[in-house]
């Protein structure tokens, strides 16, 4: 047998002994065969006390911890060290496995954990450097009272740890210790900075669809990329801002002003740094534009293969909040009391994320016994394992929630290097560089150089295939001789140290909306849609703030597309977006403010360009709708309307897509069946819904035919394959043998076309156009080509009742949308990689849900992959601001990260038919429904 053979059986045959090992602990751990006594022990171990008295070092004072019947904690102490040592502690008990993983992948050690298998995400974090952002974060930015926060949060769960082995903490531990010999360190504050990172790099705007629209010019014109890329629709879908711009006198935003475009070569504003450690010794620019030069264009083509391989690299990374893209995405809006039936602001929220397990949500309360200055805190709500504070929630004044705000903060660049560095302004400058050392489970290591231009690090050095970039791309004189090719390298604001952990506590301690506009000044990374609730005064306050380092462009550049590193009219100017001239407003006339990843403001009335990709507004404004509804003759919204709002399953594209498939005359008896499912629905995607299965099956194969049988291989499901032209082929096609097969290569939830609300505009502005190019499809072995928008309806009709029947039977009345649309929470490390029994112990479900894509209930599927559940609404709140023991709140799975521990899922079966729990806040309210009482002691 060659060498090369008996190594990579070796190979196998110890990944499957590793499995093999691990699939047996945890089935002694669930208490399945033999040795019932040593798993129930083992199972139980790392369970939290939650009654009795422990002791924690370094408390001044005693700390009571209250958990209600779900198991979510309310601590109450008397200063602020006491009050982030104690949610230290118990965020500990609870979720420390959650917590370790985390921790690892921000850092890039995950390798360390899982083995030799994780060393090339490894190695693309350790390029991207969140630790080393994170470590310089907290050495020169965060202000001193944030740092004995951070410090305490670190001491509370190192006193947990103390003492303890792996198994003693997570039954997670007790597989991982038969495969490795892991050990489990002391946690640190930067380990809690670092999470910042994760959560930016899954909300860092449009990288993606930079990449996609790069790859799309291998098969596709650019007019037809632009069609598949439309404008946001104004006319349509109201921004969250609809009055208002940046005053000419002032230079502020003024929620009154007429806006209106400005210049903006001014060198007002936030210093933009190089994030490089160089200077680029570049001026500034020329101001904002809509469009790539022939330099930008001409170099981005023929880039397939090499920002493939990036895609690939990105699909690696855990996304921890979701799949990055059109899905990612929240519903936020609050409503004022003159509308409502308290008489003060309603205030929802629940964002749009990963399902996974256990929530990345953790419910909270951090109560100070008497509110002074040596203990500042009495705030409730949602917070981050591993991170002190709240970071949606309210306080004993105001309340407050997220929203993706989708803001461009992110730029691929081609560069031109050689071994000694990179070309810029017709000069060559050295590379910063630095190595990294990865450990390996086991004591192997592996060496990488890290190489960083003035545009950012480059994330080609981790791709084999990207190491050759750009040999074959097109470009024009002005671009430099390609030699071995392009680089591609990555600017993004998160990459330089910022201060967002500041402003977490300063929203945890507003009074007020200049307190609340405060504190979103520093929430720097990531970008978020911030609104707000007072109860102050007759009928309270409503507000909102778009918070965020958000790059000024120069002329001729929208980030758009990837950009020649090389050209200084690229690079972006030396100032951010200054943060009084960002968006706001307070107690707009119209009495409530939406926020659902729209547009943040109308273009034509601000001089910045925040994106050129929008979510499309289908949510945001089914919401204004909905509550426009309620309010117009007079009636008063209460808070089970909001969450009512909440559950809302309407299906913006099949009121627009069904009366022209009703239209369709259907001749085969089978498929008229599944036509008649179609007569008087109200569009609604009940999980019980006929109806709903099938015009989601229809859409799905509308836009396969139409669109995604004609996109480049990169962007289709992995597997797929069809007979295409060639890519480089020109003139007309004739015979079977020019065709060429080409299989998919993108994972199922990130491919396309996903059919979210990007899509219902590129189909609307379609419709009425029967002939349009893009309703031809060609023939195959089962169907005729189509030439016309009702020949291709047609053709996607038949299809979905027969990939239905496959699906879920021939009996078109026992079809519904649950038994398509599914929802499995899965453990997210061993739950999803492990083998088959492994995943059975840990993951829960399926359950059948409700709603569906840009719906407002955004139970999210990508229509390329299938039907499955690929975002959620992690957690759903609704505060009753002021009455603040009448607000209610749901999380997608339960307080604890244990496996078997009653808390696990325990909130999934009530999330999933959209009730909410209730949520005390008061002392009163908090005694009231606790039933275990720990008492931390000095």
């Amino acid at each position: 047998m060659p060498a090369n053979t008996t190594a990579a059986s070796t190979k196998k045959k110890g990944r499957r002994a590793r499995l093999l090992v691990i699939a047996l602990v945890l089935a002694l751990v669930a208490g399945v065969g033999y040795g019932a006594y040593w798993s129930v022990s083992t199972v139980r171990a790392p369970f939290p006390q939650t009654t009795g008295t422990l002791e924690l070092d370094g408390l001044s004072a005693p700390v009571d911890v209250k958990r209600d019947d779900y198991g979510v904690p309310q601590i109450y102490a008397s200063t602020d060290e006491d009050l982030f040592r104690a949610q230290g502690y118990v965020q500990a008990q609870d979720r420390f496995w959650e917590m370790d993983v985390r921790r690892h992948m921000t850092a890039g050690r995950l390798s360390e954990m899982f083995g030799k298998e994780q060393v090339e995400t490894d190695a693309f974090l350790r390029t991207l450097g969140w630790h080393r952002v994170a470590q310089e974060e907290y050495d020169k930015l965060l202000s001193p009272d944030t740092k004995k926060n951070l410090q305490a949060y670190a001491d509370g769960v190192n006193a947990y740890l103390k003492g303890k082995e792996g198994r003693d903490v997570s039954v997670e531990y007790a597989a991982l210790a038969f495969s490795n010999d892991y050990a489990i360190e002391p946690w640190t504050p930067v380990d809690s900075v670092a999470w910042l990172k994760a959560m930016a790099w899954d909300l860092r705007g449009n990288m993606q669809e930079e990449i996609d629209r790069s790859l799309m010019t291998s098969r596709l014109s650019e007019k037809q990329i632009k069609d598949l890329y439309p404008a946001y629709p104004y006319d349509l879908h109201r921004p969250i801002v609809d009055k208002g711009g940046v005053d000419k006198v002032t230079g502020k935003f003024d929620p009154s002003a007429k806006g209106g475009t400005q210049d903006t070569d001014s060198d007002s504003g936030q210093d933009l740094g190089t994030g490089t450690g160089q200077d680029t010794g570049q001026g500034a620019g020329t101001g904002t534009g809509t469009g790539g030069s022939s330099t930008a264009q001409g170099a981005t083509q023929g880039l397939q293969s090499q920002l493939s391989a990036l895609s690939a690299s990105l699909e690696k990374i855990p996304a921890l909040l979701g799949p990055n893209g059109n899905g990612i995405g929240s519903n936020s809006w609050v409503v004022s009391g003159k509308y409502t039936t308290t008489g003060k602001p309603l205030l929802a929220n629940d964002p749009h994320l990963a399902p996974q397990l256990p929530s990345l949500w953790y419910q909270m309360g951090l109560h100070c016994r008497s509110v002074s200055d040596k203990c500042r805190y009495d705030v409730a709500g949602y917070t981050f394992s591993g991170m002190p504070g709240v970071v949606i929630g309210h306080n004993k004044d105001i309340a407050w929630g997220f929203t993706n705000l989708g803001a461009d903060v992110s730029d691929l660049y081609l560069e031109k290097v050689t071994d000694r560095g990179y070309e810029f302004d017709k000069k060559e400058l050295p590379f910063v560089t630095r190595e990294e050392v990865i450990k390996i489970a086991g004591g192997d290591i592996k060496k990488i150089t890290v190489r960083t231009t003035n545009n950012g690090p480059l994330v080609s050095d981790r791709s084999n295939e990207l190491e050759k970039v750009g040999e074959e791309a097109p470009v024009d004189a002005l671009a430099p001789d390609r030699g071995d090719g392009y680089a591609v390298a990555l600017r993004w604001t998160a990459l330089d140290p910022g201060k967002s952990m500041d402003a977490v506590f300063k929203l945890n301690r507003a009074a007020d909306f200049t307190q609340f506009r405060e504190a979103a000044r520093d929430f720097e990374v990531p970008s978020q849609n911030l609104i707000y609730a007072d109860a102050k005064g007759a009928e309270g306050n409503i507000g909102y703030q778009a918070p965020g380092k958000i790059p000024v462009r120069q002329k001729g550049h929208d980030g758009t597309m990837p950009a020649p590193g090389w050209d200084p009219k690229y690079t972006w100017k030396k100032k951010f977006v200054p943060f009084d001239e960002l968006p706001y407003e307070e107690n707009p006339e119209r009495g409530y403010i939406v926020t659902a990843n729209q547009a943040v403001i109308d273009a034509d009335k601000y001089p910045y360009m925040l994106t050129e990709d929008w979510g499309y507004g289908a949510r945001s404004q089914r919401i204004n709708d909905l509550i426009e509804s309620k309010t117009k003759d007079g009636a008063k919204v209460s808070t089970e309307d909001m969450r009512t709002m909440q559950m809302d399953n309407s299906s913006e594209i099949a009121k627009l897509l069904t009366p022209y498939l009703l239209k369709i005359d259907i001749s085969d008896p089978h498929v008229r069946e599944a036509q008649k499912l179609l007569e008087g629905w109200d569009y609604t995607q009940d999980a019980d819904s006929g109806a709903a299965a099938y015009f989601n099956g229809v859409w799905r194969n509308v836009l396969r035919l139409a669109f995604g049988n004609k996109l480049p291989k990169e962007l289709r499901v992995k597997g797929e394959c069809l007979n295409v032209r060639p890519a480089d082929s020109t003139g007309p096609v004739d015979e079977q043998d020019r065709l060429v097969r080409e299989c998919g290569q993108r994972d199922a939830e990130t491919a396309q076309p996903d059919g979210g609300d990007r899509w219902y505009e590129v189909v609307r502005r379609l419709l009425k156009d029967e002939k349009n190019e893009w309703w031809k499809s060609p023939l195959s072995r089962t169907h005729t080509g189509t030439e016309s928008r009702d020949e291709l309806l047609k053709r996607a009709m038949v299809d979905a009742r027969w990939e239905l029947t496959s699906k879920l039977g021939k009996d078109v009345n026992s079809w519904s949308w649950g038994r398509l649309h599914q929802l499995t929470l899965k453990n997210q490390t061993l739950g999803t990689e492990g083998p088959g029994f492994i995943q059975f112990l840990l993951n829960r479900g399926p359950w059948n849900l409700s709603g569906g894509e840009a719906a407002v209930n955004a139970t999210g599927w990508n229509a390329a992959g299938g039907y499955g559940v690929v975002w959620v609404p992690s957690m759903r709140m609704v505060v009753n601001v002021g009455d603040w023991d009448k607000s209610r709140w749901i999380n997608l799975t339960g307080a604890s990260g244990h496996a078997y521990n009653t808390h696990y899922t325990d909130q999934t079966d009530k999330w999933a038919k959209g009730e909410l729990l209730d949520w005390a806040y008061g002392k009163q309210a908090v005694d009231a429904r606790t039933v275990d009482t720990l008492v931390l002691t000095p």
